[in-house]
């Protein structure tokens, strides 16, 4: 029987709270018509809104309960000593409209933030801004296509962009007022160097590689991709959601990109997920490193004062003041913890884990692409045996598993895609779970295939329909609803 809700526990008279006395003048209420009286507001104890709201956190799934392979998105453990960083009073109580002189510890740590990003990614220059990866991307695209402006190059309009990307690169460019082309793979999941040749042109202005890609491989051709590009006139973006699988190992500016976004809310831990916050900080090379947003966090010489400074072609502010700040403290925090020698480890332990992984669960799915992969992996959803059965019916079994889903049906270029990202926090027994889960599911589709398309069984919400749930919002939950 399941738990009544908080309006079911309601009763006319009960109160939760005890109000003081009142001490200041009385008013007179809206009009009637102003009243919500249609509100079914319930008249609950206090014990029962702590019950209710605690029985609700217990039905949430989150990274400190367990595995949450959704690949490309990097769902690690969070340690807590960031959050203990971001609430420190230096930090939570400051205002951006402070004087610069008020607030050098922000500005030093700032400045030691882009200094940390620079020495990961071999750039020039980083700007802190952009609030999530997305808008970090959208930044980048804008400093190209200025850059090119400025060289009065404005007939450079085209921007390639792999088929195996992220969808919001094309939305990036579009919104940029750019033109997107579409590259193919090649049979190996890298980008097809004979399309990139034959879109090649005096109209290109850059391309946009994700590297590893979504399919979590390293493209074996970076190099010469980034020659060819730059040999046209065109600058290369780097996204970088992936650098969880390369950092200290390898850095972006050293393969060829001239701008690249960073997830610190991925690659360096702070929370993510519903929404937000996030953080994309942009890193520069030489060639566009005076058109990054501002303003950054500047130091005249090693015993100077920290100031903010606008770079001299900047293309102006992406966002209100700094960037996120609580989030770029966690990021901090956390490269300050593991240091260089400690995240390069964490990148190889991704990469391990993912390639442990994959090597149990291609014998049971098709791997579409048999090689050594980085930090994630991609499998088909088919199973020999099961024609009916699909890839959103194993993730939704994995639920009665206790195991978060992976990520469906991206990428695109993948049938029935099911892209898992273990990341480096998982234990072996971990990864074992969930590969055991895997294994069990695969049989099941052969024996008993109607486990898999009525699951799951034991969540609190059984299995929605997600055309109808997308076309008919139902926004608030109403007490007299039939269905």
């Amino acid at each position: 029987m399941s738990e009544p809700i908080i309006y079911e526990l309601g009763a006319a008279g009960r109160r939760g709270a005890a109000l003081p006395a009142l001490d200041v003048p009385t008013a007179a209420l809206p009009d009637e018509e102003s009243l919500r009286n249609e509100l079914p507001l319930p008249e609950v104890s206090e014990v029962d809104v702590m019950r209710h709201y605690v029985r609700l956190s217990q039905l949430n799934y989150g990274v400190d309960i367990g595995m949450y392979p959704l690949g490309s998105c990097t769902m690690k453990y969070n340690p807590k000593m960031n959050e203990d960083a971001a609430r420190l009073a230096g930090f939570s109580h400051v205002h951006p409209y402070q004087p610069a002189e008020t607030v050098q510890g922000s500005l030093a740590l700032m400045y030691g933030l882009q200094e940390a990003l620079k020495a990961i990614s071999g750039f020039c220059g980083v700007s802190l801004q952009p609030a999530a990866g997305a808008h970090g991307e959208f930044t980048g695209i804008l400093m190209i296509r200025a850059y090119h402006l400025a060289r009065g190059d404005a007939h450079r309009d085209i921007v390639l962009i792999p088929d195996s990307a992220h969808g919001t690169n094309p939305a990036t460019t579009s919104m940029a007022g750019l033109t997107m082309v579409e590259l193919k793979s090649d049979g190996r999941g890298n980008v097809d160097l004979d399309d990139l040749k034959a879109h090649l042109s005096n109209r290109t202005a850059g391309m946009m590689l994700t590297n590893p890609n979504t399919l979590g491989l390293f493209d074996e051709h970076v190099l010469e991709i980034s020659e060819l590009v730059h040999q046209a006139g065109g600058l290369m973006y780097g996204d970088g959601a992936n650098l969880n699988a390369i950092m200290g190992i390898a850095k972006p500016a050293e393969l060829g990109f001239d701008v690249m976004h960073y997830n610190l809310h991925k690659t360096f831990s702070t929370p993510h997920g519903g929404g937000g916050p996030g953080s994309g900080p942009v890193g520069a090379s030489e060639a566009l490193v005076d058109f990054v947003p501002g303003p950054v966090a500047v130091r005249a010489d090693a015993e100077g004062p920290y100031s903010l400074v606008m770079p001299s072609q900047s293309i102006g502010r992406v966002k209100a003041f700094y960037g996120h700040f609580g989030v770029i403290v966690r990021a901090y925090a956390y490269i300050c913890m593991l240091g260089a020698e400690g995240l390069r480890q964490a990148s190889e332990i991704a990469v391990l884990n993912a390639n442990y992984l994959q090597s149990i669960l291609k014998e049971v799915l098709p791997l579409p692409y048999d090689r050594t992969c980085m930090h994630e992996f991609v499998l088909r959803g088919q199973i020999e045996g099961a024609p009916d059965v699909h890839a959103l019916d194993i993730s939704k079994r994995l639920i009665d598993y206790g195991v978060h889903p992976p990520t469906n049906y991206f990428p695109l270029i993948v049938p029935e895609a099911l892209m898992i990202e273990p990341t480096e926090t998982e234990s072996k027994r971990s990864l074992d779970h969930f590969a055991q889960a895997m294994v069990g599911i695969v049989q099941e589709a052969r024996t008993a295939p109607e486990l898999l398309h009525e699951a799951p069984h034991h969540a609190p919400i059984r299995r929605l329909d997600e055309v109808r749930a997308a076309r008919q919002l139902v926004l608030r939950w109403q007490p007299n609803a039939q269905d």
